[in-house]
């Protein structure tokens, strides 16, 4: 006993576990978060804007209440607005990109419960798991694979120039841009309430990330012994308890809605999925809604299995093969869900959070398919064909 938990604690504080599926989750949420924005870039201004149905004065008076953090309401301006959708934008393709992630996780957090909590009743319940795992990511070394930072790695792998001036740039703007919204008086951004957590305020976290972030840029360029594996030894236990977190989060969801389902007379008795079937908002397509409602068989078989599959899940994770195979059932009915119920953007976030899950060894392979691409190629220090997963130096990214 003694010895296992002695190579457990060596193994979470000597290394970031599930580097291919933090990967995962960083590439996929900001893909699914990006494509929300461009597809809805016409009627940005309606849903979280100054033309908006609920109004800057009404999102005030829910913010104070809830203390929800959202930079859209520090500036009436139009101008203000649509600088921080391009940020949103922006900060979502370079972190799908893997470019700065570290910096690019923080920005695209903010973005996300700026939008989100300016428009609280926008969205179909995707968006409360983007919400959740941006916050999540921000402690994550996501960059670790499948990223221009780890490229960017390799090459500097051996290299004694430890310079890095367009890091440096994007600190110092950072800095500037958090001192000048705490001058201007930017709501939210308190020392020790109304932040991530009790007692921590939005701007004791925001600058003890800068802060940290330049530390770890001085112990790479001059401390490399000691201070170096002390901070290393930090970050893999951050990055450890935030996967863990991530897990247990996508659990929860899966337990809570089997278990509330369950309670329900329309689910004990095998029609709850009629009903949707059948509403007109939920129907992109009706003759295929109207197909499958039209079997009361099939009907019962979705509802009961739905049921099943989720409140099975979680324990499924004690045996790997049936793990995995109904991570391919779940995967499968967020398919379904969006092909029916027309909540594709539902359906693609759950499947990334469900990507959490995913063998190692299958993601591997997976990285060996997407070198074939030439954007996604390894730098030219590493010889490995199977993507990011053996280039030197690569823990100092991500």
């Amino acid at each position: 006993m003694i010895n296992s938990l002695t190579r457990g604690l060596a193994r979470a504080t000597g290394s970031s576990l599930g580097p291919y599926q933090t990967a995962v989750i960083r590439i996929g949420l900001s893909f699914v978060w990006l494509c929300y924005l461009l597809r809805e870039w016409p009627n940005r201004r309606e849903l979280y804007g100054p033309d908006a149905p609920w109004s800057g004065g009404m999102a005030r008076q829910l913010t104070g209440d809830n203390h929800a953090f959202t930079a859209l309401l520090w500036s009436d301006s139009p101008m203000w607005f649509e600088g921080v959708y391009a940020l949103a934008v922006v900060s979502s393709a370079l972190l799908m990109l893997g470019w700065r992630t570290r910096t690019m996780s923080v920005l695209s957090m903010l973005c996300v419960l700026s939008l989100q909590n300016r428009s609280v009743f926008i969205g179909d319940g995707g968006d409360n798991v983007i919400h959740l795992m941006a916050l999540y990511t921000v402690l994550t070394r996501c960059g670790q694979v499948w990223s221009l930072d780890a490229r960017r790695a390799a090459r500097r792998a051996g290299s004694q120039d430890g310079r890095d001036v367009p890091g440096i740039v994007l600190w110092t703007v950072c800095g500037l841009a958090l001192a000048a919204a705490q001058v201007h008086g930017g709501a939210g951004l308190g020392w020790t309430d109304e932040g991530p957590l009790p007692g921590l305020g939005w701007a004791t976290a925001l600058w003890g990330l800068w802060l940290i972030h330049g530390l770890w840029w001085a112990a790479v360029r001059y401390a490399p012994g000691e201070p170096r594996t002390v901070l290393d030894t930090l970050a893999h236990l951050a990055h450890n308890a935030a996967l863990l977190v991530i897990m247990a989060e996508v659990c929860l969801i899966y337990a809570t809605a089997g278990w509330y389902k369950v309670q329900g007379s329309r689910w004990q008795d095998g029609t709850a999925l009629y009903y949707p079937m059948h509403i007109d908002y939920f129907s992109p397509w009706p003759w295929l809604s109207h197909a499958l409602a039209a079997s009361g068989i099939i009907v019962l078989l979705l509802s009961y299995g739905t049921v099943a599959a989720q409140v099975a899940f979680p324990f499924t994770l004690l045996n790997r093969r049936v793990k995995n195979v109904l991570l391919v059932v779940m995967m499968a009915e967020h398919v379904g869900i969006a092909v029916l119920l027309g909540l594709p953007f539902f359906s693609l976030a759950m499947i990334v959070a469900d990507a959490v899950f995913l063998p190692t060894s299958f993601l591997r392979r997976l990285g060996r398919v997407g070198v074939r691409f030439p954007g996604l190629r390894p730098g030219p220090r590493s010889s490995n064909a199977g993507g990011a997963e053996l280039l030197p130096e690569q823990r100092i990214v991500g």
